[in-house]
């Protein structure tokens, strides 16, 4: 009986290997030209995020602007900043299964 060693196994593993690698890199292609809309305070402020967590865009509605009230804007900012963080976290977590 010839040992035949385990050569082929080990090449489709590795072949795996790079395809899903390949379909990973694809996949967070993807994700970076996706675009993430959120919103806080009705639609005072807006902002606009990557699938790869790059802020894009800060949108702040004048009227949510109060010069007595400067923590109020900053909590605004703050919650679409985080509501947005969130939305990629979850698209991510659907598009690159760890």
């Amino acid at each position: 009986m010839k040992y035949q060693g385990g050569g082929g196994n080990m090449q489709a593993m590795m072949k795996q290997a790079q395809e899903m690698q390949k379909q990973m890199e694809r996949a967070k292609e993807e994700l970076a030209e996706t675009l993430i809309e959120s919103s806080s305070g009705g639609g005072m402020v807006k902002v606009e995020m990557s699938g790869a967590y790059e802020l894009l865009n800060l949108q702040i509605k004048p009227e949510a602007i109060d010069p007595d009230d400067p923590e109020m804007i900053e909590d605004l900012v703050i919650a679409a900043i985080n509501e947005a963080l969130s939305q990629v976290t979850k698209l991510r977590q659907e598009k690159i299964p760890l």
